[in-house]
Formats: C-alpha cells, sequence, structure tokens
C-alpha cells in the first residue's frame, strides 16, 4: 500500500502543478535559442541564464555558467552523501532553426496549446518543445519534487549545453578538461523518443552519423540552356545522376565497402520487432505516402533504426524563382548524411562517400566533397543494471513494461561521455517521432511531459 500511495502522490502533485509548469515552459521555449545561426548568439546566451535561474530554483545550490569559445554550458550539482552513487544528468537547450517559417501555424517562438487526435489532452507547440527543451524541463521538475520530497537516491550532476543541434562542437574539450568535475556512475539523458504512448519504449541505442556536403561545377557562369544546352554539361544533371548512382534496383546502398563493418542483426533483436504494434498502412497514411522505402527483407522499423541509411538532406541548383528562367547552371551542391550502425566508423564512411562521388563524375564538370561533423553509433545494453532500473521506472509510470528498440537518430556525445567519463548513457526520452522535431509546428504532449516528470521522478528516487 505504501509504495501504492506514493504513486498516487507523485501523479496528483504533477497533475496539479501541470498549469505553472506549462506556464514556465512557454516562457522558456520563447527564447529564440538557434545555436546554428550567429544572428541569435544573444538569445542562446539569455537561454543559458534562464537555465540557471531555473536550476537554482528548483534546488540546486550550486550552479554556474561556462563559457565555450561557442555558446555557453551550464553546469549545476548537487551532493547529498559521498555514499550514494552519482548520476550526470544531461540534455541541450538549443534549438533547430525554425525554417521555413510559413509552414508553422503558429509562432515557432509563440508557444501555444493545442489538442490532437494523438493528444487529447493537448500539446505545446513551439520550436525546441520535445527536442530538448520540454525534456530538460522535465528532468528539472522531477529533480524539483525529489528535492522536496527528500527522496533523492543520487548525487546529481547537471550539464545542460547549448551546442547540440550544431554536433556539440565544444562540449568534448569541456569533458577533457572539467573530467573530475564530470565524475558520475550514470549519466541520464533525455532527448530520445518513445514508439507510442499505449506502448513505451526505452532506446537501447542510436546510429552514428556521416555528413558531407558535395558541390558539382561546370560553366563559370550560368548559361543559356537553349543556346548551350546539350553542349556543356549540367552540373543538376551530373549530380543527380551521381546520386542516383547509390542505390540499386532493391534500395541498397552501392557504395563499396559501405556496409563491410556493420554489426550482425541477432535473431532475439530481430524478435523484438515482432511484438512492437506497428501499423504499416496508417504510418503510410500518416506521412501521406503510398509505400515505404528501404531494404525489404527487414521489418520498417528495423531499416531506420538497427540498419545503416544514406540520404540526401537538400539539393541547390539553377534558378528555383517563381516562373520559367531558361538557364543551364554553373554549380549544383547537395547535402548527405548517412546514419551509421554498430561497428561502423563515421570516417571511414564519409571517405568512401567521397571516393565513391569523385569516381563517378565525369572530367566534364569538377566536384568538391566537404565532410562535416559525424558521430559515432552508441548501444546500451538491456543487460546494464541502469537499463533495469529504468525499465522499472518506466513501467512504474505507464502501467505497462516498455520495450526495448534502439533508436534510428543520433546523438555524437554519447560515445564521447562514454570514452571520457566511463560511464553508460540512460536514454529516458518521452517524445514521439510524431512530434515533428526539426520541423514546422514541432509540440509535446502534455500527457508526454506529466509522464516524463513522474518516470525520472522514479528512477532517480527508487
Amino acid at each position: 500500500m505504501e509504495n501504492g500511495a506514493l504513486t498516487l502522490n507523485i501523479k496528483t502533485t504533477i497533475s496539479q502543478n501541470l498549469d505553472s509548469y506549462v506556464q514556465n515552459l512557454k516562457s522558456f521555449l520563447a527564447i529564440p535559442s538557434i545555436s546554428a545561426d550567429q544572428k541569435f548568439k544573444t538569445d542562446v546566451a539569455k537561454c543559458s541564464e534562464q537555465v540557471k535561474k531555473m536550476l537554482l530554483e528548483i534546488g540546486i545550490p550550486k550552479v554556474a555558467i561556462h563559457q565555450t569559445k561557442g555558446h555557453p554550458i551550464v553546469f549545476g550539482e548537487l551532493v547529498i552523501s559521498d555514499n550514494l552513487p552519482t548520476t550526470l544528468v544531461y540534455g541541450h537547450y538549443d534549438v533547430q532553426p525554425p525554417d521555413p517559417i510559413e509552414l508553422w501555424e503558429s509562432g515557432p517562438f509563440e508557444p501555444v496549446i493545442k489538442k490532437t487526435a494523438i493528444h487529447p489532452e493537448g500539446a505545446i507547440f513551439a520550436r525546441g518543445a520535445a527536442d530538448d527543451k520540454g525534456q530538460i524541463f522535465a528532468q528539472m521538475k522531477a529533480i524539483e519534487l525529489a528535492i522536496k520530497n527528500n527522496s533523492l537516491k543520487t548525487n546529481l550532476k547537471i550539464i545542460y549545453e547549448g551546442e547540440e543541434e550544431i554536433g556539440s562542437e565544444h562540449l568534448e574539450d569541456f569533458c577533457i578538461e572539467h573530467k573530475e568535475m564530470l565524475k558520475c556512475d550514470q549519466i541520464l539523458v533525455s532527448d530520445t523518443s518513445i514508439l507510442s504512448n499505449s506502448q513505451p519504449t526505452l532506446n537501447t541505442g542510436l546510429r552514428g552519423l556521416s555528413y558531407l556536403e558535395v558541390e558539382v561545377t561546370g560553366p563559370n557562369k550560368d548559361l543559356h540552356s537553349g543556346v548551350y544546352g546539350g553542349t556543356v554539361a549540367n552540373p543538376a544533371v551530373i549530380l543527380t545522376k551521381i546520386l542516383a548512382k547509390m542505390f540499386d534496383e532493391n534500395n541498397k546502398i552501392t557504395i563499396p565497402e559501405f556496409y563491410d563493418d556493420v554489426q550482425k542483426i541477432s535473431e532475439q533483436e530481430m524478435e523484438v520487432f515482432s511484438k512492437l504494434p506497428f501499423d504499416q498502412e496508417k504510418y503510410c497514411q500518416d506521412l501521406e505516402v503510398n509505400s515505404l522505402f528501404g531494404e525489404q527483407e527487414f521489418h520498417p522499423l528495423a531499416r531506420c533504426s538497427i540498419r545503416p541509411s544514406l540520404d540526401v538532406n537538400g539539393i541547390i541548383s539553377g534558378y528555383t524563382g517563381e516562373g520559367a528562367k531558361t538557364v543551364l547552371p554553373s554549380k549544383a551542391s547537395c547535402k548527405i548524411s548517412a546514419r551509421l550502425v554498430p561497428n561502423q566508423d563515421p570516417n571511414k564512411i564519409s571517405k568512401v562517400i567521397e571516393k565513391f562521388i569523385i569516381k563517378n563524375c565525369p572530367d566534364s564538370v569538377k566536384v568538391k566533397v566537404k565532410p562535416h561533423h559525424g558521430g559515432y553509433p552508441y548501444v546500451w545494453p538491456i543487460t546494464d543494471p541502469s537499463y533495469v532500473k529504468a525499465e522499472q521506472a518506466m513501467a512504474k509510470a505507464y502501467g505497462i513494461n516498455p520495450l526495448p528498440l534502439r533508436g534510428g537518430g543520433s546523438i555524437p556525445i554519447l560515445p564521447m561521455f562514454e570514452k571520457t567519463l566511463n560511464a553508460k548513457s540512460i536514454l529516458l526520452g518521452f517524445g514521439l517521432d510524431s512530434d515533428q522535431i526539426h520541423s514546422p509546428n514541432e509540440h509535446f504532449g502534455l500527457g508526454n511531459l506529466k509522464k516524463a516528470i513522474e518516470a525520472i521522478y522514479y528512477f532517480i528516487t527508487d
């Protein structure tokens, strides 16, 4: 009975305080902390000050802002006892650019609550709502409740950075420089998603990332397509031909050595997908596509989690304005990303992609390939004691056991954390893939917010 009473008390407390939570979260989301655009550098700094203020208000006694060569890192610490383990709580307060603005139904930095079919209680719409301000807000509120109830069972170190959306460029140097300050037993990360509100999942890993930019150059200026078309190579045509060669008729990636180091998937891991509730028809309807793409021999959710992938993220060339302009463009460029699985090295993958592009580019044009930031895959074993603890916390909050599932996205700093701090990261996230992170109309369900606070509370107090 005692545990049941405690569960009821926490659920009730969260529900009773939800309105004030939402108002505080709205103020947090209203700050346009866009790390990728230098025009918002002041806003990112302002947001770091807000994070510091919030941490002090929830009861973290020691909080400091550390300047980097880029955007600030906020660090907080609460030590209860030398006999307790220490949890490093990680998240990021920077957000993606909101573009294209015209597709937002409300202002990206003017948070509003709307009800949806998936979120009948309502969802908060704003850039950063699910990625990651809403989720670190849940961390803070769970910590606040634990402090007020005097129920914390772990010392806390908190690190919130302002550069995750641009590759956490200065975080590794910070961790190496402050290794002793960040020393911990485990790392709690809330920056991932669950499969659905009726079937929660725990991310047992994330894919790595290789990112490149390609530029194909033909003539020294845009040409009249009537005067020169058919004589001078068109960079846009050449680029799209190269990209098309990257896949065969069965949608497998044709780049030599791309699959060489891919870890073989165990039968146990494949069995997990058969247990996951997945309606392919509804999945297609939600995305308004007629059918799915990829390696047909794998479950659709396996294709975007435990298998590597390759995507063109954008193409720019020629005239794209209103009406017609018959030009043969001087240049064509694109951005490419590969999502990687265990044993794949992002540096090697970038090199084999670059090699493939150069080999398949004719001498009628020139090509430049520029690698950008990347990251290694990360795996969190279900045999790890922290997984069992996280599983129990989720089950207590949701009333159903979560299923293990690798995520398809990337958090490149997780392997760095493990290497530098010698600690495993616990992926306790609560967004949904349908929350439109990185897209217009990003949102986070109020029901998800409540469950996030509750589950994180159980994790740090049980």
